[in-house]
C-alpha cells in the first residue's frame, strides 16, 4: 500500500508541476487529488523539496530508457531526431508542458538541490543529441561541416521555445513545423558519396 501511495504522489505531483508549476501547488493540493491526509503525504516526503527531487529523479530513469530505446530501435539519426520530438508533442497534447521546460521556467523559485538536477535532465537531453548527431555525421547521413554541439543546442532550443509558444496558444500543432525547419538544414551538403552502401 504505501508503494502505491508513494507512486500516486509522484503521479500526481508531475502533473500539478506541468500544469500550475513548482511554486504554484501545495501538499494541500495534493491532498485533496489523492483523497489522504497531508499528514500522510509527510510520511513519504518530509518536505515539497524532498518530493520534487524525488520525482525528478524517477522521471530521468524513465527517460534515460526511453532515449535508449530509440537508439536501439531506429538506425538512422533523423527518425531518431523525430522519435525524441515526439516527446515534447505528446506532452503538449496531453496538456501538460515538457517537464524540463515546466522545471526550467522556474528555476530560481526551485531549491538548490532540484535546480542541480534540472541541469542534469538538461545535460542529458544535449549529450543524447550529440550522440545521435555524430553518429549521423559519420554515417553520412549529415552535413560533414555539421556543428554538432551548436546543432544540439539548436534542436533543444527549438523544441522548448516551441513547447512554450504552444503552451500560450494551446495549439500543439506549432511544434512539429518549428522541429522540421531545423531538420531540413541538417543533411545540408550530404550527397550520395557520403551515404555509406548498405546491406
Amino acid at each position: 500500500m504505501s508503494l502505491d501511495t508513494r507512486e500516486r504522489l509522484l503521479r500526481e505531483t508531475e502533473v500539478l508541476l506541468r500544469t500550475k508549476g513548482y511554486a504554484a501547488f501545495s501538499y494541500a493540493d495534493l491532498a485533496e487529488r489523492i483523497g489522504i491526509r497531508k499528514a500522510s503525504i509527510h510520511h513519504h516526503f518530509r518536505t515539497k523539496e524532498e518530493l520534487g527531487a524525488a520525482l525528478i529523479d524517477t522521471y530521468l530513469v524513465k527517460f534515460e530508457a526511453d532515449l535508449a530505446e530509440i537508439l536501439e530501435q531506429e538506425r538512422e539519426a533523423i527518425p531518431r531526431l523525430r522519435r525524441y520530438a515526439g516527446f515534447f508533442t505528446a506532452s503538449m497534447r496531453e496538456g501538460m508542458m515538457p517537464l524540463c521546460g515546466a522545471l526550467s521556467a522556474e528555476t530560481a523559485a526551485l531549491p538548490l538541490t532540484m535546480q542541480q538536477r534540472v541541469r542534469h535532465f538538461f545535460e542529458l537531453h544535449l549529450a543524447w543529441l550529440r550522440t545521435v548527431l555524430k553518429n549521423g555525421v559519420k554515417a553520412g547521413e549529415l552535413s560533414p561541416d555539421l556543428d554538432v554541439e551548436e546543432t544540439a543546442a539548436l534542436v533543444l532550443s527549438a523544441l522548448e521555445g516551441a513547447s512554450l509558444v504552444a503552451w500560450a496558444l494551446k495549439d500543439p500543432s506549432v511544434i512539429s513545423p518549428a522541429f522540421e525547419q531545423v531538420v531540413s538544414r541538417l543533411n545540408q551538403g550530404t550527397t550520395s558519396s557520403n551515404n555509406p552502401a548498405r546491406e
